[in-house]
């Protein structure tokens, strides 16, 4: 029997390869889109997968996101953004952390993003 966070943890959305969406997306949980979407995804605290079948023409914010299809538009991850071989993209790119496979096709800008580090441990190491 899984708990509640275990029961959150699991929990995911799909937007499967028969499905075309054009508005906004928002959610309080994973996605993976195999469809089209035309429009703005928003998961800041989640992680978006787009699928090798996917067409997506959109702002994307997520916590991070996995791209194996195509992208058209600003993508901004905060934490990791991995672009895996059969992967395009053609627009800005702002993440904390970057994967490219080769043979992955990016154009546009890049821009990686660490967080400044808390400030319990920027302290310690101050003191040391």
């Amino acid at each position: 029997m899984l708990n509640n966070d275990e029961q959150k943890d699991l929990r995911a959305a799909a937007v499967g390869i028969s499905v075309s969406i054009k508005g906004e997306i928002s959610g309080s949980e994973d996605l993976t889109i195999d469809g089209q979407v035309e429009g703005r995804i928003d998961l800041p605290e989640h992680t978006l997968t787009i699928g090798p079948n996917a067409t997506v023409v959109a702002d994307i914010t997520a916590k991070s996101v996995t791209i194996f299809g195509s992208v058209i538009g600003s993508i901004t991850a905060r934490e990791k953004a991995d672009i895996r071989k059969a992967a395009s993209i053609e627009g800005g790119l702002t993440c904390g952390r970057l994967s490219v496979q080769e043979g992955a096709r990016i154009t546009g800008t890049i821009e990686t993003k660490t967080r400044p580090a808390p400030a319990h441990v920027t302290k310690a190491k101050e003191a040391a």
